[in-house]
């Protein structure tokens, strides 16, 4: 069964796709040296993924305070994160509007290319409410409404367009290495790194794969549906309370700030 409208968001499952969204992100260099720059991304990895999913969480489910609390949190991130252009450099600027809708788009384009996997295609309705929904995660910010494409038909154009230009330069290399083969970390993330370069070569389109050196031939491919396929036999008979539990943990870990 499907879920709820309101729950799509707070399935644990889309953290599947968390690789394929930042690599995604860091792929545009506007992002890219941004985070290569100014980020310990690649020694703290999980701080910046539970950064990143509280506010999703909050923004979507949250209460006012919540709201305000992550707002906070990210602009006070987002500060230091620009650069002038120079010979060097294009420059960059963590309140770009252009750069806050591309990681929006990473975010949402990922949930549904991740969810529809595992629950089948989302109905008409379903689907235009989540597109109008994610809008929210970057106009909460600095991203103009006008600027998030009008439809999902908009956002298809826009999506392809910048797919198909997106290279994996040498700094996204170096943090998308460094997030996806660390040295350090808990043991736990360590050991399940192997399964996450999986998932997150299966996601991304064939050229991004090859761009950032994923290994990848058509008995992976092979795998991976097989993956898939089991997934969406297991995860929807899960209780909700599991399937939730990382959306109910990073809000509680926001009250608790």
């Amino acid at each position: 069964m499907v879920p709820r409208l309101a729950d799509i968001g707070a399935e644990g499952i889309l953290l599947a796709g968390a690789g394929r969204a930042i690599l995604l992100q860091i792929a545009n260099p506007a992002v890219g040296h941004g985070v290569a720059e100014h980020s310990r991304f690649t020694e703290r990895p999980l701080d910046r993924l539970r950064g990143t999913l509280t506010y999703v969480y909050a923004i979507v489910y949250g209460t006012d305070g919540q709201v305000a609390a992550v707002r906070r949190r990210v602009n006070r991130a987002h500060a230091p994160v620009r650069r002038a252009p120079d010979e060097s450099s294009k420059g960059y600027s963590a309140f770009d509007a252009e750069s806050q809708l591309w990681v929006v788009a990473t975010l949402y384009d990922t949930a549904v290319t991740v969810f529809e996997r595992v629950y089948g295609p989302l109905d008409e309705e379903t689907a235009d409410q989540m597109y109008r929904d994610y809008a929210k995660l970057g106009t909460a910010l600095q991203l103009p409404a006008e600027l998030w494409p009008a439809d999902r038909a908009a956002f298809r154009a826009y999506w392809d367009s910048r797919i198909e230009s997106l290279t994996a330069d040498d700094a996204a290399v170096r943090v998308a290495h460094g997030l996806l083969h660390p040295r350090t970390g808990p043991l736990w993330y360590r050991a399940v790194m192997p399964f996450a370069r999986f998932l997150t070569a299966g996601f991304l389109p064939d050229h991004l794969r090859q761009g950032f050196g994923l290994t990848w031939s058509a008995g992976h491919g092979r795998r991976f549906d097989l993956a898939m396929r089991c997934t969406a036999v297991v995860y929807p008979r899960l209780p909700q309370r599991i399937r939730h539990w990382f959306k109910n943990y990073c809000l509680g870990q926001l009250d608790a700030a």
